[in-house]
């Protein structure tokens, strides 16, 4: 099952048919612990139309309402030894060494709606930073429970120049206007998703792909319900939350994001989420 958020209004794919969910509220219709089962049990009683599949390909919006957007990071090995490699010159290295081995995850806030940008919008890089890159990461929505009904494609944009200079500027590097961009749907599946899913990055300049790379998800150090825990513990969520779960995928480190570049984040059963860098 996925769920679309358009300017029209919501629709649901299931079984490769399209449907209009009658619902106002966008926050109340995904903050369901039975959300899958409340989905199929809609689907059932109204009737598909190509009308609304042509929602999905002209209106797309971010599948979000007033949830908070987190963030995990050093989840994946390569986003260690890329951590390290960044702040070895402000000694900051063996910090990311450590979060991986530890018993607590790296959780920080990412975004409010506001700050997050839909499918074909445009994602930013900081006008203060010269080493930037996407972060293409598996997004879960979790219920204000604390239980995962849904994913989706995330990009946590990130500058890494910023980061590098001191562990301390993570938020500065992280979170700023057009920084994280979600979609280009809500995936609601019966069942957990399959760890040997597959998240691919594309990266288009100049109609040339400059970088290509994909990861299973499998490879994660943390268990998805292990980073909910710990975000849960002393954080409430009265609309549910977003949580994107770190990245495997990392440019070298001569890469750098430009203006006009066109990032394609493809998740396996989800889609694909693309946006331009302005």
């Amino acid at each position: 099952m996925k769920l679309y958020k358009t300017r029209f209004g919501i629709v649901a794919e299931f079984e490769s048919k399209f449907y209009s969910i009658p619902a106002d509220d966008w926050d109340e219709l995904v903050n369901r612990d039975n959300l899958h089962d409340f989905l199929v049990t809609a689907t059932a009683i109204t009737q598909p139309s190509d009308e609304y599949q042509s929602w999905t390909k002209s209106g797309l919006l971010a599948p979000i309402g007033r949830q908070e957007v987190w963030a995990s990071g050093v989840t994946y090995l390569r986003s260690r030894d890329a951590r390290m490699e960044e702040s070895k010159k402000s000694g900051g290295d063996n910090f990311y060494d450590r979060v991986y081995d530890a018993d607590r995850p790296e959780l920080f806030f990412k975004a409010t709606p506001e700050r997050v940008v839909g499918p074909g919008a445009n994602v930013r890089i900081r006008a203060d930073s010269n080493w930037n890159v996407p972060e293409p990461e598996l997004t879960l929505f979790i219920t204000s429970t604390g239980k995962i009904v849904g994913y989706t494609c995330g990009n946590d944009m990130s500058s890494r120049s910023i980061e590098g200079e001191n562990p301390l500027y993570l938020p500065q590097a992280k979170s700023y206007d057009g920084s994280a961009a979600l979609g280009p749907c809500l995936y609601v599946p019966e069942t957990p998703i399959a760890p040997e899913t597959q998240i691919r990055l594309e990266i288009i300049r100049d109609e040339q792909a400059v970088f290509t790379n994909s990861i299973a998800i499998n490879q994660m150090k943390r268990q998805h319900t292990e980073l909910v825990s710990f975000l849960y513990r002393e954080c409430s969520f009265a609309h549910g939350c977003f949580l994107m779960t770190g990245t495997g995928i990392v440019p070298p480190d001569d890469f750098t994001l430009r203006a006009g570049d066109e990032i394609s984040i493809s998740i396996e059963g989800i889609g694909t989420l693309t946006n331009v860098v302005a």
